[in-house]
């Protein structure tokens, strides 16, 4: 619970033994994203949003500002402040209801807000990251603070959860996200404003869970999302298909207790419970939208910069598919958050398993890689490339340094428009020409190099006896062999003798692409690619 709301109830249960009933003060509530420490974002909107008495006047005071509004007739209630500047110094937001009973949040920032989302990986905090000592050690970062989402699979729409912002420092930062922290951390550094980090992640969860059910509505065409859409139509109790079976249910619950309780005073057994009369959106935490509904939808509509996201190893192999999945994520939050097209950048997933170093590739996370490569076709969005940081054992690469580091780059470049690369090279179009397949990119930076990255170290350029790797070629007949691959200016030019007219190539097409080489001289790894779609 929400440390000021806690005493605000602690002081309400003091007044109830001194106060007649009828003079105690109702109880304001907001969502638990507000609270001590929080960040507010900056040059929005802010939406505040809580319940109340119905019709209870509700006042705002934060900077200088004074909002007023009523609750509806539920309840609810909500006002918007006026966008504000960027503030490192700590002041109060007060909410007051008209009946009495204020709720003070103290140290509150005026800065930049990301949510970070996805699976174990995002989960993964700077205790289980590369150097964890020396990097608590340092985590002298007062201006970034993070608050975690608990782990709430729902088939409502909850409205808050059991947390509080933390401020980070060498006593906390051990157990903020790694990759969100990494991140927060180069913005911080670079833009000297507060970073806010919200954290709603949760390992080995697929991706169905987090998209809304506005989310399946945008990619309705595809047959996955139309049986969700039709089972969520059929448990809803606003649909009246849904209605019908929930008091179905009911009823088969009623009768039982009543026949029940007739045998149990006769001093007989009760007849056997009715079989399952639970009507929802499942009992897994993987069931569609689920974790959507209990971990994403209590911070909506809190103002924000954009979102950070990893997942993908839980869906590996899908391909096409979990290209329109994360349409329906990315377009399915946006259109949830009603905050327009928001920044949502994403991890590309990093290497993992055993080599197969076969030229035709496309096993493993092989095709996952290429949909999340393809699923850039979303405007205003990136993807930070990591086949080069991953570990051929572990699931959960440790580097999550330049993980952050590499999400960062791109929204510097790209949300707070800093003239850099945002990333590294990005597939764009194939040419044939004099029996040779020229690949053209975007990202180029400052040219293209051969490379190779060690460990936290930066990527070192490759010179002597320097050759490019995991370029595979193939002809007509569709036989992939590795192809001669060249640098030629911003281009990459790749060829074979057998191969006199190229039809497609593939770069780094497979689960753990070891030696894959092509980088730009900013440092940033070439993302896989195939130009075909055989």
């Amino acid at each position: 619970m929400n440390l000021a709301r806690f005493t605000f109830l602690q002081s309400l249960t003091l007044l109830s033994f001194v106060l007649p009933t009828g003079l105690l003060q109702a109880e304001i509530e907001l969502s638990a994203v507000f609270g001590d420490h929080m960040v507010l974002q900056r040059d929005l909107s802010l939406p505040v949003w809580g319940w109340a008495d119905p019709s209870e006047e509700v006042t705002i005071t934060f900077a200088g500002q004074e909002k007023k509004t009523k609750a509806e007739k539920h309840g609810y209630w909500r006002t918007d402040l006026d966008p504000l500047n960027a503030n490192a110094k700590g002041r109060v937001f007060k909410v007051a209801g008209g009946k009495g009973g204020t709720l003070s949040f103290k140290d509150v920032l005026v800065g930049e807000v990301w949510i970070c989302s996805g699976q174990s990986n995002m989960e993964w905090t700077v205790n289980g990251a590369l150097n964890p000592t020396e990097e608590k050690e340092s985590a002298n970062y007062p201006h970034i603070r993070h608050i975690k989402v608990p782990k709430i699979p729902s088939d409502s729409h909850e409205t808050t959860f059991d947390s509080n912002w933390e401020v980070c420092s060498p006593a906390s930062a051990g157990n903020f996200t790694a990759v969100g922290y990494f991140f927060g951390r180069a913005l911080n550094e670079k833009l000297g404003v507060p970073i806010g980090l919200i954290n709603s992640s949760w390992g080995g969860t697929r991706i169905e869970p987090w998209i809304p059910t506005e989310g399946f509505r945008i990619i309705e065409k595809q047959d996955f999302a139309k049986g969700v859409l039709n089972h969520i139509n059929s448990v809803d109790p606003a649909t009246n298909k849904g209605k019908t079976r929930h008091l179905a249910a009911i009823d088969r619950i009623q009768k039982w207790a009543k026949e029940a309780e007739t045998a149990v005073k006769s001093g007989k057994f009760p007849p056997k419970q009715p079989a399952s009369t639970y009507v929802g959106l499942g009992t897994s935490h993987q069931d569609p939208t689920r974790l959507h509904r209990g971990m994403i939808h209590p911070l909506v509509p809190y103002a924000i910069r954009g979102a950070i996201w990893y997942q993908g190893e839980s869906n590996g192999g899908e391909g096409e598919t979990y290209y329109h999945k994360k349409h329906g994520l990315v377009k399915g939050w946006r259109k949830v958050w009603g905050q327009g097209d928001f920044p949502f950048y994403w991890v590309q997933l990093a290497n993992f398993t055993n080599d197969k170093n076969e030229p035709k590739g496309g096993d493993g996370y092989a095709k996952i890689r290429d949909a999340e490569r393809k699923a850039l076709d979303i405007p205003n969005s990136g993807m930070a490339v990591i086949i080069d940081i991953g570990e051929t054992s572990d699931i959960h690469p440790k580097n999550k340094q330049d993980v952050g580091k590499r999400l960062a780059q791109w929204a510097l470049a790209k949300t707070y428009g800093l003239k850099i690369v945002p990333s590294g090279p990005l597939y764009e179009k194939v040419t044939v020409e004099n029996g040779k397949a020229r690949i053209h990119f975007v990202n180029i930076g400052k040219g293209l190099i051969i490379g190779k990255k060690n460990g936290l170290e930066p990527t070192e350029e490759i010179v002597i006896d320097a050759k490019l790797e995991r370029f595979a070629i193939a002809g007509k007949d569709k036989v992939w062999v590795w192809g001669n691959a060249t640098i030629d200016g911003d281009t990459v030019v790749v060829s074979h003798p057998d191969i006199p007219v190229p039809v497609a190539v593939r770069y780094a097409y497979s689960a753990n692409p070891l030696g894959a080489n092509l980088y730009n001289r900013e440092g940033f790894p070439a993302s896989p690619f195939r130009t075909d779609d055989w």
